[in-house]
């Protein structure tokens, strides 16, 4: 399963979505997902999951490498789900045991929150897969720039996002090999009951805990010796410059949200 983890890592191409300005689809991710938080109706997920699939078509991003990516989260998609099937009040009860109540209601808004969860971290992992890590930070910096005005860190916490999302697939790989180590000695993490895995992982934890410390303290030490400083004064390789592709694409997303509140706003 952790292999199946794909959160952080840049899938390179040449698709009109990788070329598209990372502050564009920074802007483009809102979008989608106000629009999706705003359909209200069956056919308003129908439009939306269209619009999902073909920013994955335009992308060239396989589509089982998104599924994928859901597997690690399958388990909160889950626990929502069951939450929403018990908890949810309503007035056509379908059954009834001890407590617990499973209503019409409560299965019509599982079924959307699911719908709509999934959709959700989809879209989300799009951006990552088609946009670079340092695109990303300057990206998040520029759109965070004004706030530096009122002495906001815009350039600190675009760095910090950067390598948090940078070192995500090494820690995974960390992980499989401390886990690999530990069952060529003799290590179960599969059976027993929930304590017991539990208790299984500790010799995980530590190294992996460990291991990222010495990392960031490793990067630290590099950043200072380059005569890392900051933001102020900084110039990059590459200058953002909006294109009339951004343009179209921006104008593209608003269209999206003013046919879902226009089209899919009926509440249930």
């Amino acid at each position: 399963m952790l292999r199946d983890i794909t959160l952080g890592q840049y899938f390179p191409g040449n698709t009109i979505v990788h070329r598209l300005d990372p502050r564009t689809k920074l802007a483009l991710t809102v979008c989608y997902m106000v629009a999706l938080f705003a359909a209200r109706t069956w056919s308003g997920y129908a439009f939306m999951l269209a619009v999902l699939i073909s920013a994955v078509a335009a992308s060239r991003i396989n589509g089982k490498t998104l599924l994928k990516s859901l597997k690690p989260i399958l388990f909160i998609i889950i626990f929502t789900v069951v939450l929403n099937v018990f908890f949810t009040a309503g007035d056509d009860v379908l059954a009834h045991f001890w407590i617990f109540k499973i209503t019409k209601q409560g299965l019509v808004g599982a079924a959307q929150m699911m719908l709509r969860l999934t959709m959700l971290i989809a879209g989300t992992f799009l951006l990552t897969y088609t946009t670079s890590p340092l695109a990303l930070t300057d990206g998040i910096e520029s759109i965070l720039k004004p706030l530096a005005k009122i002495h906001f860190p815009a350039h600190v916490l675009a760095m910090m996002m950067s390598i948090a999302l940078r070192f995500i697939p090494t820690l995974i790989e960390e992980t499989d090999k401390i886990m690999s180590a530990q069952k060529a000695r003799g290590a179960d993490f599969e059976s027993g009951g929930l304590v017991k895995r539990a208790k299984a992982l500790l010799p995980i934890l530590v190294p992996l805990f460990v291991s990222a410390f010495r990392r960031a303290d490793e990067l630290a030490e590099a950043m200072e010796s380059r005569c890392y400083r900051g933001g102020e004064g900084r110039t990059r390789m590459k200058t953002l410059v909006m294109r009339p592709r951004d343009w179209v694409a921006l104008a593209a997303g608003a269209a999206v949200i003013s046919a879902v509140y226009a089209l899919f706003r009926r509440l249930p």
